[in-house]
């Protein structure tokens, strides 16, 4: 399955995640801090995805109440 989302409240201006089994295959993101998020992509890639929302719903970036990483668990919630 291929989740095409547009986050909120971040510098990030899309994520396209692939999800298969459950597990996130993959995870492109554009705009954004591109080294942080290439490697957010690189260590959630095989993960399961209840993991993947475990791990980063809630992280906050600066004094927004989201962050890329935080979009990205949002994203993988409306999904599933």
């Amino acid at each position: 399955m291929t989740i095409n989302y547009q986050p909120q409240g971040v510098c990030s201006r899309q994520m396209i995640i692939e999800v298969e089994e459950g597990m996130v295959t993959s995870l492109q993101v554009i705009g954004g801090c591109h080294g942080n998020l290439q490697g957010i992509s690189k260590l959630v890639e095989g993960m399961k995805v209840e993991d993947v929302i475990a791990r980063l719903e809630g992280v906050r970036c600066g004094g927004k109440p989201t962050s890329c990483p935080d979009q990205l668990a949002q994203a993988l919630k409306q999904a599933m």
